[in-house]
Order: C-alpha cells, then structure tokens, then sequence
C-alpha cells in the first residue's frame, strides 16, 4: 500500500522531536502518561491513547494536524491521524 500523501510529505531526517519526554497536560493534572508521541505540525507532544488523557489524539481533533511521530526511544514510526496509516522510517 502506498503511503498517504501526508506521510509521503515528511523528510524523515527533519523530523520535530521533543525537548523534554514529559506530556505538558498531564503534568498540569498531576497525571502519568504511558507513551508520548509529537505532532509533526507544531511540535506539541502528548500522550498516547493507552493513557488515560489521550493528549494527542485531542490535540489532533482540536487542530486537525494529522501526523504525529513516536517520541519513545527506540521507536521508529509515525501515524497518520487522517488517513489512519502508519509508516516506520
């Protein structure tokens, strides 16, 4: 399958990372995340949807920035909210 246009768009090598591995939100509420991802857009980073806040995706849902990259070392990956494609680089 052929990748979406908004991951085709992306230059793995210029990917935005995070400065710091914490989600912003769910410190303010005192919260734990389980994985961060980064939004490919703006550079937000929130949590994952195996977290109870959900950071992410409502960032996505609030802003319509579709690709968000794995902020976890190690990983790999990034999804596409829109077209709901994933893609490892």
């Amino acid at each position: 399958m052929a990748l979406c246009a908004h991951l085709s768009a992306l230059d793995a090598d210029n990917l935005l990372v995070p400065d710091q591995l914490i989600c912003p939100e769910c410190v303010a509420l005192g919260d734990r995340w389980v994985h961060l991802r980064t939004c490919q857009t703006c550079g937000h980073v929130g949590c994952c949807d195996d977290s109870k806040n959900k950071h992410a995706t409502k960032h996505f849902h609030a802003t319509q920035h579709p690709v968000v990259a794995s902020a976890e070392l190690g990983e790999q990956w990034v999804w596409c909210y829109v077209d709901e494609q994933m893609a490892e680089y």
